[in-house]
């Protein structure tokens, strides 16, 4: 199986998800490494979910901003990459041999902050650049015009701004290297309806 762009899956926090993830052609399967987080994932069960899945690169997810809790959480988890959300920590993680994302989130940054964002970091010290938002923030004709020079220079992830029908017009109208999505809950052990997910995952789907 095989997609038309790059895909991570944010807040995974179980098996059907991942292994149905995987299974469509993923690259990217994000789970929360920290505790206070609602979609928080223990070791154990991370390990557990890891060893069902291959040929996806597995991303540990944190909002912390100590290096010591870092560097806790790369030693417990081992992910593939790390995905943070605050640059200042770039320079300090670049001594590590880890892949790097780095997340921001749209409802909280005007379109100059998301420029002089992405202008403050070093190209070579992040593998994404993942845009999500927890607040609503709409795919407009004005960010679309802050983005597009933006992800023509900067490999981004996009989680905001599509459905499975609005998909191919969002990666015809912006150079961004893929999008993101997020993992739910299932509704009982081993079932779990995909829904969205499914829907945009489909319409990805390529036979190359």
């Amino acid at each position: 199986m095989a997609l038309k762009t790059v895909v991570k899956i944010s807040n995974v926090t179980n098996l059907s998800d991942a292994r149905y993830c995987a299974g469509m052609g993923v690259d990217l399967l994000g789970f929360s490494m920290d505790e206070n987080a609602e979609q928080y994932v223990a070791p154990v069960t991370f390990k557990e979910i890891r060893s069902w899945v291959a040929g996806v690169h597995i991303v540990g997810e944190t909002a912390s901003i100590g290096v010591m809790e870092i560097e806790r959480l790369l030693e417990v988890y081992q992910p593939d990459v790390l995905q943070i959300e605050e640059a200042a920590l770039l320079p300090y993680l670049s001594t590590f041999d880890c892949r790097i994302i780095l997340k921001a989130d749209l409802s909280l940054l005007t379109l100059d902050q998301l420029e002089a964002f992405f202008l403050s970091v070093q190209s070579d010290q992040v593998d994404y650049f993942l845009l999500e938002s927890k607040g609503a923030v709409n795919l407009d004709e004005e960010l679309k015009a802050t983005l597009k020079p933006l992800a023509a220079r900067y490999p981004v992830l996009l989680g905001i701004g599509f459905a499975p029908d609005s998909i191919e017009n969002v990666l015809t109208d912006l150079p961004i290297q893929g999008i993101a999505l997020t993992g739910g809950d299932e509704d009982r052990p081993g079932s779990r309806e995909f829904g969205e997910l499914m829907d945009i995952l489909e319409a990805l789907e390529t036979d190359d």
